[in-house]
C-alpha cells in the first residue's frame, strides 16, 4: 500500500518540480519520497508501514506549535471520549508545561486524587518509562486502559526532596465537570472542572437546584466562580456559560490567517440574575476557563481574583482522515470582548489572591486562636452578665464547618476564603466591578 502512495508521490514531485516555482507548493515532497524509499529497501529491518507515515505526520505537526497533533483513531477515540466525559483511566488532567508532562488537576474521589496526586506534579516516569518529552499523546494512552489494570508512575514535587512513587489502578471515569453549594449567606459557589459536551447542562441545573434552594431566604445573593484548575475544552460550551450572565455584546471572536476574522460569538438575552460574580482562576486556568473570565472581565460583569492564567489563546480543530486518523490543527487565535489577545500572557486578575499552604494557614488560624482576652495576665473579669436584644453587635462568620466541596476545608483553602470574602464585600455595597 505505501509503495504505491510512494510510486504517486514520486510522481507528483516530479510534476511539481518541472513547473515554475512560484506554482509549485509541494516541490519537497520529492526528497521526503526519496528518503522514504530509501527507508522501505535498505534499513536493516522491516519497517511498520502504517507506523512510518503516522510518524512523519506527527513530526511534520510537531513542527507548527504545541498544541496541534496528529491523532491514530485511538488517540482519536480517547479525545472524543474526553470531550463528552466518560472514559477508562485514573482520572488525572495532564498537559506539557516546560518539556514536562504536568498534572493540571486531578479530580475529586478518583483514584489520581485518592492517591494524593495534585495538582503541579510533574512526571518522571510512566510505567517505567521515561516522561520527559514524552508526547502528550503517548502519555494519554498509557494512562487509560481497562478498569481495575495498573500504572505505576513517578512523580517530581516541588518543595519535596524526593521524587514520589504511586501506582494507581485504573477505574470507568464518569467526569462531573461541575459542582456547586448554596453556603449560609445565600451565595453559590460554582466548580466547573472543565468545558466539555455535559458542562452547560451540568452547569444550568447547577444554578436551577440553587436558586430553588435559595428562595425561601431571599433568593442568591451572589456567585463564586471557581475556574481554578480547569484546562479548557470546547469553546462552544464556555460561550453558552458566558451567556447565562450576559445580556448582549461580544463574548470572543476568533481570527485565522493574516489576522482574517473566522467568528464572531455575541451575548443574548442572560436568564441569570445581576447577581454579583466573583470569578476565581489560578496559573492552571487555560483556554476555555479564560474565555470565560476574560469575557466577564472585560464586561465588567465580574471581578476576576486569583492569579494570572495560563495563556492559551489559541483554537484546535479537529480535521478526520480517511483511515480513522486525524488532525488537530490550531487554525485560529481568540480575542475577549475588547480586541486582546492573551496568548502567552493570561488573564491578570483585578485581585490577586496568592494560595497558601493548608498547614500555615491551619497554623496561623490557630495561633491567632490562643491570643485573646483571656489569656492576657491581668485581663479584667466581666462585670455583668452578657446580653443579646435590640441593638446587640454580632460577628458575622465563615461556615462552622469550613466544608465547601465535603473534602477540603473552606477555611484551609484561602483563596477560597478570601475570594467569598470579596464577594461578599460586593454584595454588601451592590456595586459592579471596576
Amino acid at each position: 500500500m505505501l509503495a504505491f502512495a510512494t510510486g504517486s508521490l514520486l510522481f507528483a514531485a516530479s510534476l511539481a518540480w518541472a513547473a515554475p516555482e512560484a506554482a509549485s507548493p509541494y516541490r519537497n515532497l520529492e526528497i521526503f519520497a526519496r528518503a522514504l524509499a530509501h527507508i522501505e529497501s535498505a534499513h536493516v529491518e522491516r519497517v511498520d508501514q502504517v507506523r512510518l507515515l503516522y510518524g512523519a505526520i506527527r513530526g511534520m505537526v510537531r513542527e507548527l506549535d504545541p498544541h496541534s497533533a496528529f491523532l491514530d483513531p485511538e488517540e482519536l477515540r480517547v479525545l472524543t471520549s474526553d470531550t463528552q466525559g466518560r472514559y477508562g483511566g485514573v482520572g488525572v488532567e495532564i498537559d506539557v508545561r516546560d518539556g514536562w508532562l504536568t498534572v493540571v488537576s486531578a479530580f475529586v474521589d478518583q483514584p489520581a486524587a485518592r492517591a494524593g496526586v495534585r495538582a503541579g506534579d510533574r512526571f518522571l516516569t510512566i510505567d517505567g518509562a521515561p516522561a520527559r518529552d514524552m508526547p502528550l499523546s503517548v502519555a494519554m494512552q498509557r494512562m487509560r486502559g481497562e478498569p481495575g489494570t495498573e500504572v505505576r508512575v513517578g512523580l517530581r514535587r516541588e518543595g519535596e526532596e524526593n521524587a514520589i512513587a504511586v501506582n494507581l489502578r485504573r477505574e470507568i471515569i464518569r467526569v462531573a465537570s461541575v459542582d456547586a453549594r448554596v453556603l449560609p449567606d445565600r451565595t453559590v459557589w460554582l466548580q466547573i472542572r472543565s468545558f466539555n459536551e455535559t458542562t452547560v447542562g451540568e452547569a444550568r441545573r447547577a444554578l436551577d437546584r440553587a436558586d430553588v434552594e435559595a428562595r425561601s431566604q431571599g433568593g442568591i445573593s451572589g456567585l463564586l466562580l471557581d475556574l481554578r484548575d480547569n484546562p479548557g475544552g470546547l469553546l462552544e460550551a464556555a460561550v453558552e456559560i458566558v451567556d447565562e450572565f450576559l445580556d448582549a455584546g461580544v463574548i470572543v471572536s476568533t481570527r485565522g490567517r493574516d489576522n482574517t476574522l473566522q467568528r464572531e460569538a455575541r451575548a443574548h438575552q442572560g436568564s441569570r440574575g445581576e447577581w454579583p460574580i466573583v470569578v476565581l482562576v489560578n496559573g492552571y486556568s487555560a483556554s476555555a476557563a479564560e474565555i470565560v473570565a476574560g469575557a466577564l472581565q472585560d464586561h465588567r460583569r465580574a471581578l476576576i481574583a486569583g492569579t494570572r492564567t495560563f495563556g492559551k489563546a489559541s483554537v484546535q480543530n479537529v480535521i478526520e482522515l480517511p483511515d480513522g486518523s486525524a488532525l488537530k490543527l490550531t487554525t485560529a487565535r481568540y480575542y475577549t470582548p475588547s480586541g486582546r489577545s492573551i496568548q502567552a500572557e493570561g488573564i491578570v486578575p483585578d485581585m490577586a489572591i496568592e494560595q497558601l499552604n493548608a498547614d500555615v494557614v491551619r497554623a496561623a488560624r490557630v495561633g491567632r486562636d490562643d491570643i485573646r482576652e483571656a489569656t492576657l495576665e491581668g485581663h479584667l473579669d466581666a462585670t455583668a452578665p452578657s446580653r443579646t436584644g435590640p441593638g446587640t453587635r454580632t460577628q458575622t462568620r465563615l461556615p462552622p464547618t469550613g466544608s465547601v466541596d465535603g473534602a477540603v476545608h473552606y477555611r484551609d483553602d484561602h483563596q477560597l476564603a478570601m475570594a467569598h470574602q470579596t464577594l461578599r464585600a460586593l454584595i454588601a455595597t451592590q456595586r459592579p466591578p471596576k
